[in-house]
């Protein structure tokens, strides 16, 4: 089969790699119709990350249920089924506290983890019943409705994860720190949860343009000091509900200095942080400061629903679509900021 490999910084390569096959009773292989490129995947195509050089890529997989595990009980070959960035076991305590992400059982999809990549023609995945989300049948064909879950895989689930660590409510004013799939998603999820103002923090103004199609009221563009005046002036001295989806050392100091004593930072930007001074700023403040990777197993289901509900459409951040082949030319889109996040049509 094909599969997207990375082959060091800025070198992305398409080409044969051997098929996966179940290995375990609890496994499934998904033929992969649709999936994504990450923000998360330029760390390494940049270089930051450094990981062993011909691994596969990717880790948003959608697809079809092609063999499955003997022990496997509630899929069947022909399914459509969504998968979250990492997979869970869905018995132990840690998944039924909804914390998948800290599953005993957790593997993440490569070059980070120990499986193989979903930037690819098709992919083995373990614990499917705990990690599987089946399409219902009735969308199962319906490309306008996929292209709406796609993001389900994890910058819906993440952004919403933010907007829960923030205590977002009805009626309260959030401020999202970031304008990448995650911060336009996590503007989404503040306005799912109720959220009167919603303010998004960002340095691009075509996408703070659909940051308001999202649901923003407001949105900053400035950088530094004037950014952080701004947001103090929309809101009155600050925020109780922060949303902070880059994880560099600026993201957090803003949101460290925006907050509210007393109020709530839900953080989901994997961090990358030499100085850690915000924190004293939050300690002096009683600021609750939650959050981490997102559980996306945990959120899937009532987020589908309401895409299906009509009610939820995160779409708006695939803005470029490619086929596999076109997969080094996604990446070089997205480093490139001609892209917020790359749809991959793999097939049907």
């Amino acid at each position: 089969m094909k599969s997207a490999v990375h082959y060091g910084e800025g070198d992305i390569r398409v080409e044969e790699v051997e098929d996966p096959e179940i290995e375990n009773p609890e496994d499934v292989i998904i033929r992969i119709t649709h999936t994504c490129i990450c923000g998360s995947d330029l760390w390494h195509y940049r270089g930051y990350e450094n990981p062993e050089e011909g691994l596969p890529t990717g880790h948003e997989p959608m697809g079809i249920v092609e063999e499955v595990g003997d022990d496997v009980v509630s899929l069947e070959e022909g399914d459509r089924v969504i998968s979250p960035f990492s997979t869970s076991c869905g018995e132990c305590e840690f998944c039924r506290k909804g914390i998948h992400t800290a599953c005993k059982e957790m593997q993440f999809y490569s070059p980070n983890g120990e499986l193989g990549g979903a930037q690819a023609e098709k992919l083995r995945v373990p614990h499917a019943d705990g990690t599987l989300v089946k399409v219902p049948e009735r969308y199962k064909d319906n490309e306008e409705v996929l292209k709406k879950l796609l993001p389900l895989t994890d910058v819906m689930g993440t952004g919403h994860h933010a907007a829960v660590c923030a205590d977002v409510s009805a009626g309260d004013t959030a401020v999202v720190i970031g304008d990448g799939a995650v911060g336009l998603c996590a503007v989404a999820a503040s306005k799912r949860l109720g959220a009167e103002q919603i303010i998004a923090v960002g340095h691009h103004e075509d996408r703070l343009e659909v940051a308001k199609e999202m649901g923003a009221t407001d949105v900053v563009s400035s950088r530094g000091e004037k950014a952080i005046k701004e947001v103090m002036e929309l809101t009155n001295g600050g925020a109780n509900h922060v949303l902070e989806c880059v994880g560099n050392e600026s993201a957090l100091e803003t949101a460290a200095q925006i907050v509210r004593p007393g109020g709530n930072i839900g953080y989901v930007g994997v961090p990358h942080v030499e100085d850690p001074s915000f924190v004293n700023q939050m300690f002096f403040k009683n600021v609750s400061f939650e959050g981490g990777p997102a559980p996306v197993r945990e959120y899937l289901e009532e987020l589908m629903e309401d895409v299906l509900q009509g009610t939820l459409d995160p779409s708006p951040i695939l803005n470029k679509t490619v086929d596999l082949e076109g997969v080094p030319e996604g990446y070089e889109a997205m480093d490139n900021r001609e892209a917020i996040k790359v749809m991959v049509k793999v097939g049907e």
